[in-house]
């Protein structure tokens, strides 16, 4: 299954790409996750870099980087997560708005395993609300910070 979100915010595509894939930074505006952080020593994602995020319920996941172009995409798999998926994959997407303006896409792409896909309308909504609070978390934030929105 596809869930896909878009929001628009007022910031460059470097700045929004920046902070979303800024690991020491993603528990200031992420309102899902309870920790966020890159694996085996990386500083920073890059194709190949692991990652590990858990929510507020307990739940984690470790991913790989599978794309990462900046300001583009970033896009990464699940390599090890909760029970009741049999894969994950999410992506980020940033385009050029005009005016100063960023188009952010969030898109999950999910399987459940067995026998949890009679769950599958509720993981739908579950997600696609789950997405769209992360995306007005984010713009929030950025609102909150702008015009002097530093990152590391």
């Amino acid at each position: 299954m596809k869930i896909s979100k878009t929001l628009q915010v007022e910031c460059s595509r470097e700045q929004v790409f920046d902070l979303t894939q800024d690991y020491p930074r993603r528990l200031e505006w992420d309102p899902f996750l309870s920790a966020a952080r890159l694996l085996d020593g990386a500083l920073t994602p890059h194709i190949g870099a692991k990652a590990v995020c858990v929510d507020h319920r307990g739940f984690s996941m470790e991913v790989v980087y599978v794309a990462y172009k900046r300001p583009e995409v970033a896009a990464v798999k699940m390599t090890r997560g909760p029970f009741f998926l049999s894969s994950f994959a999410g992506t980020w997407r940033f385009g050029d708005a005009g005016k100063g303006r960023t188009s952010v896409l969030f898109e999950y792409y999910y399987r459940l395993a067995w026998p949890w896909a009679f769950l599958r309308r509720f993981v739908d909504v579950r997600f696609g609300r789950e997405i769209a609070q992360r995306l007005e978390a984010l713009d929030s934030f950025i609102k909150k910070r702008k015009p002097n929105l530093t990152l590391s």
